[in-house]
């Protein structure tokens, strides 16, 4: 009987601190962090953007073991029309006739012929010796129901939320990638649009996986200051070893080079780091698009534990 790939999924809004998260997890033996999956089409295959250990994915080593065990001498497909496959089934704007589905019992994500080769690179790192659990931080929960209907896959999810304004004000700064050597930086978002991306994925995530056995919601907030107990609590859930955390005491971790293929690029910090709050919304943000922000995040904020008031 073939072993079930264990898939631990970090979703929620981007600029919610999943790709921390998601690098402390891969310093616990057995669990191996691989970042933002559903982008290794368009930023690893096709533009060779740099992996978490600083090599461009190309001359990863370990990646390179993967695909080939993936795909064999021919290959991965053409990432193009798979990145745009993604991209399309993957939309916001497909939340409504994704939740008409889920309540009529059909999948979220229609099944693709793409969804094999997905499938296979899932495979692949799950084979690869060492590797118990996989952890992937691609977020979105659409992305994470087409991983749930893989054959095999055994799914547990962790759902990181973070106060809408602090994430609103988040998505405003500029950030270098550091993925490659041109200067890029990453994506802003208009308030009116990460507060909807926020509403959004949260609402999915609450209908698709509430807490459960193989589901827990993390907020941002409780994590800066509990990370070392929360840590402790989602490597329980998915049966990793809870006594070797990669703490050196409760607030500061010890990083080594993960192989992430897409995140924030705190994704390549190295050596002892202390978790901290990042709070400079709460001063920074104008009044006015506090205000803003919470009236569109609003009943959601109150049910997630937020304040209404600023």
């Amino acid at each position: 009987m073939t072993a079930p790939i264990r898939l631990l999924f970090v979703a929620g809004a981007g600029r919610s601190g999943t790709t921390i998260l998601n690098t402390i997890l891969g310093q616990v033996p057995g669990m191996v962090a691989v970042g933002e999956v559903r982008y290794i089409w368009e930023r690893a295959f096709g533009e060779n953007h740099r992996c978490g250990c600083g090599e461009p994915f190309a001359r990863c080593p370990f990646w390179s073991d993967v695909i080939d065990r993936a795909f064999g001498p021919a290959g991965p497909p053409a990432p193009g029309p798979v990145s745009a496959d993604l991209l399309a089934r993957l939309r916001i704007l497909r939340v409504p006739a994704m939740l008409a589905r889920s309540a009529v019992g059909r999948s979220a994500v229609p099944e693709h012929p793409h969804d094999a080769a997905i499938a296979a690179i899932y495979q692949a790192l799950a084979d690869t010796p060492g590797v118990e659990v996989i952890v992937d931080s691609s977020k979105l929960p659409p992305y994470g129901k087409l991983l749930e209907r893989l054959p095999g896959v055994e799914l547990s999810v962790v759902n990181v939320v973070r106060d809408p304004r602090a994430n609103a004000w988040s998505w405003r700064r500029v950030k270098r990638t550091n993925d490659r050597d041109d200067g890029a930086t990453m994506e802003r978002l208009a308030l009116w649009r990460s507060s909807l991306v926020w509403s959004a994925w949260n609402t999915l995530l609450g209908v698709w996986w509430p807490p459960g056995p193989r589901s827990l919601n993390v907020r941002y907030e409780d994590f800066v200051v509990r990370p070392k107990e929360i840590t402790k609590e989602i490597v329980s859930m998915v049966g990793g070893r809870t006594d070797a955390l990669p703490f050196v005491d409760e607030r500061s971790i010890s990083l080594a080079p993960t192989h992430t293929v897409a995140g924030n690029p705190n994704r390549h910090q190295q050596g002892t780091v202390t978790i901290r709050l990042d709070d400079e919304w709460a001063q920074a943000m104008p009044g006015p698009q506090k205000w803003f922000v919470t009236a569109l995040t609003f009943p959601l904020l109150r049910r997630l534990g937020y304040r209404f008031k600023v």
